[in-house]
C-alpha cells in the first residue's frame, strides 16, 4: 500500500515541528504549542480533499465506525447489515455498540449488493453498514435507493478506500458518515488513526465529542465546558496527525501512480483466456490500491496461490487462508465468544452465524485473487512484476 511507500522527509518535518513544542495533546497548551495545530490542520487536508463540510480525526479506523454509530444513533439491539467480505473491525464496532450485525450477500464489486441487503432485511433492520472494499465504492445508486425505500441508515466504512469516488462524490459522503482508517497499510498513513467525515453538523458534534469523553469543546476551560452525555478515549495525537497531513498532501501522487500501474497490470492479465476482473461501477473513482480479478472455479484459484508461492509473488487468499477478512475463518463470531453470544442469545439475532449460508459470496471469494498495487515501481520493476503475475496465471488456466 502507498503511505508507507513514501515516508520521507515530508513526515519528519511536520513530526519534528511537533517535538519542537512539546505539545502532543490535540486540544489546549496554547501557550507553548506555536500555534502549530497538527490535528485541526489534518482534518482541514482530508475535508479539501474529500470534500466534506466536516471531517474528526480519531485513534483508528476502527474508533471511527464507533464513532459514527453513536453519532447515527445505532446502539443496544439495533440490527445492522454487514457484509462477509471485509477487514473485521466493524463487524466488531457492530458489537461493541451493542448492536447486531446481519449478514448479507456481496456481489462482483466485492462489497454489499442491493439485492443482498434487501433479501437480509427484517421489521428491526434499523441501518446498513457498508465497506467500500480494496479502494473502490459499490454500488452507491442501488445501496442509497434500498436504504430510501426502507428508511434505514446508511453508515460507510471506508477504511481501505481513501481516494475513491463515486461519480466525483468521495466515499463517505452518502450516508450519515464515512469512516477512513490510517494505519500503517493504507494508501495513506499516520501510523495509526483514522478519520470520520460527514455534511451533517449534528452528527459531526456528536461524533466530536463521543472520541473524547463527551467533552464538548466549547470555551477555553478543558474539563469545565458542558458535559452531555458519556463517550470514551478516541483522541489521535499530534504526532499521528503530523504524519498524515504530509501524507495527504502527497495522496493525489499515489492515486495517480496506483491507477497507472494498476491499467498495465491489468492489461497483461486481459489476454489471459478465463481470467475477469472485478466489477467496477465507477472505474474512475478507483483509487487502485489492489487488482482483484477471479479464475473460473475454486480449484484452479488454489492452484494459482500455490504458483504465487513458488514464484515469490505477493497475494492474498481472502477465502482460502486469510484469517481476518472473511466469514469463512471469523471462529470467534461462529464460536460465540463475547460479544457475539450477547448478541445471538440475549439480544435476539435472526441469524446463527455458524450456519450461515451465504453461496454467492462464498462463490464469489472462491474465486478471488487479489494482488496489492504499488506506487513507486520502476518502469523495470513493473514489467518484471507483470510478467511473473501472467506466467503464475497461466500456468494454471
Amino acid at each position: 500500500m502507498a503511505g508507507m511507500e513514501v515516508f520521507g522527509a515530508e513526515e519528519r518535518k511536520e513530526v519534528m515541528e511537533v517535538l519542537e513544542t512539546g505539545a502532543l495533546f490535540r486540544y489546549g497548551h496554547e501557550n507553548i504549542r506555536k500555534d502549530r495545530w497538527k490535528v485541526h490542520e489534518f482534518e482541514q487536508e482530508v475535508m479539501s480533499y474529500t470534500g466534506a463540510n466536516y471531517a474528526h480525526a480519531v485513534s483508528s479506523g476502527s474508533t471511527a465506525v464507533n464513532a459514527i454509530m453513536a453519532g447515527a444513533g445505532v446502539g443496544h439491539g439495533d440490527q445492522v447489515i454487514v457484509p462477509p467480505f471485509t477487514f473485521v473491525a466493524p463487524i466488531e464496532a457492530v458489537f461493541l455498540s451493542g448492536a447486531i450485525p446481519v449478514f448479507a450477500e456481496i456481489d462482483e464489486t466485492l462489497c454489499l449488493s442491493a439485492e443482498g441487503i434487501e433479501k437480509a432485511l427484517t421489521p428491526d433492520t434499523k441501518a446498513v453498514l457498508l465497506v467500500h472494499m480494496c479502494g473502490i465504492a459499490a454500488d452507491m445508486e442501488g445501496i442509497i435507493d434500498v436504504c430510501k425505500r426502507h428508511g434505514l441508515i446508511l453508515i460507510e466504512d471506508c477504511g481501505q478506500a481513501m481516494g475513491a469516488f463515486y461519480r466525483g462524490k468521495s466515499v463517505g459522503l452518502f450516508g450519515k458518515a464515512g469512516s477512513f482508517s490510517y494505519d500503517y497499510f493504507k494508501i495513506a498513513t499516520c501510523g495509526e488513526g483514522g478519520v470520520c467525515i460527514t455534511d451533517d453538523r449534528s452528527v459531526y458534534e456528536k461524533m466530536d465529542q463521543i472520541s473524547d469523553h463527551g467533552h464538548t469543546h466549547q470555551g477555553d476551560n478543558r474539563g469545565m465546558e458542558p458535559h452531555h452525555f458519556m463517550g470514551f478515549n478516541y483522541r489521535m495525537s499530534e504526532l499521528n496527525a503530523a504524519i498524515g497531513l504530509a501524507q495527504m498532501r502527497k495522496l493525489p501522487w499515489m492515486v495517480e501512480q496506483n491507477k497507472k500501474n494498476k491499467a498495465y497490470l491489468k492489461d497483461l492479465l486481459s489476454s489471459v483466456e478465463g481470467v475477469t476482473f472485478r466489477h467496477l461501477p465507477d472505474e474512475e473513482g478507483d483509487s487502485a490500491t489492489f487488482l482483484n480479478f477471479f479464475l473460473p472455479d475454486k480449484t484452479r484459484t488454489e492452484k494459482v496461490f500455490k504458483q504465487f508461492d513458488e514464484s515469490g509473488l505477493a497475494g492474498v487468499a481472502y477465502w482460502h487462508t486469510n484469517m481476518y477478512h472473511f466469514i469463512n475463518q471469523w471462529d470467534h463470531i461462529k464460536n460465540m465468544s463475547f460479544p457475539a453470544k450477547l448478541a445471538v442469545n440475549d439480544l435476539g439475532s435472526p441469524q446463527d452465524y455458524n450456519s450461515l449460508e451465504l453461496p454467492k459470496s462464498q462463490d464469489i471469494m472462491s474465486r478471488l485473487v487479489s494482488v496489492g498495487i504499488r506506487c513507486t515501481w520502476s518502469e523495470q520493476e513493473l514489467e518484471q512484476y507483470g510478467n511473473k503475475l501472467v506466467d503464475a496465471v497461466k500456468r494454471v488456466v
